[in-house]
């Protein structure tokens, strides 16, 4: 999480989210479906790259591999887990003011907790909703489901993996999107940024960067 305040999304990290922050900050998991895990083992910290999947209730849960560097050490731990949105370079050209510097702006969530191994049927419980809600996004296609699978091959699949559950206990979001700039200023530097092709960045600028 960014140290300065102002960054902070949407509040501080002592406060608590009311229902349309919690939405907000739910949506975007569910929206980009990946994350970063990163943990303590006997040989350091490691980190995993996997898709998470959001039970709306405080829990996120994911599955790695059984040769993952973490799948042997990261249950019955505290775990840290980043969720990336979009970023951008800012040229201090773009603000049209002086005396600015480089920065770079992004959107970011930090979920903190204590994982546990889940049992076999949470893990295809998960791989469903998985691929249930991913397979959603690309509509008009038909949905893929594992029933088209020889089921003999999926149990082999499902034992070379191993499924986990974090309960969240902090919540930790950053929105540097220029808000410590005046809003003309940020305004003409996400049309510039649009201009280089970041969209997704100078909407964020322009729509979210005054809450």
């Amino acid at each position: 999480m960014h140290p300065d305040p102002a960054f902070r999304w949407p509040k501080s990290a002592n406060d608590h989210q009311d229902a349309d922050e919690r939405a907000a900050l739910e949506a975007m998991i569910a929206d980009i479906g990946f994350g970063m895990f990163f943990a303590e083992t006997p040989d350091g910290p490691r980190v995993a790259h996997v898709p998470v999947f959001s039970t709306g209730d405080g829990a996120l849960q994911f599955h790695l591999s059984r040769g993952n560097a973490l799948t042997r050490h990261i249950a019955n731990g505290k775990a840290l887990c980043v969720i990336n949105g979009p970023d951008a370079y800012i040229s201090p050209d773009w603000y049209g003011i002086d005396d600015q510097v480089p920065t770079w702006n992004y959107l970011a969530l930090e979920l903190e907790g204590t994982v546990r191994q889940m049992e076999r049927e949470g893990l295809i419980s998960l791989l469903d909703d998985l691929s249930a809600r991913n397979e959603a996004k690309l509509t008009p296609k038909k949905p893929w489901h594992r029933d088209k699978m020889d089921p003999e091959k999926f149990d082999k699949m499902v034992d070379a993996i191993v499924g986990f559950e974090m309960e969240i206990l902090a919540w930790r979001p950053t929105a540097k999107l220029g808000q410590n700039k005046p809003a003309a200023v940020r305004e003409k530097a996400a049309a510039a940024l649009d201009a280089t092709g970041r969209r997704a960045m100078a909407h964020l600028m322009k729509e979210f960067g005054t809450r």
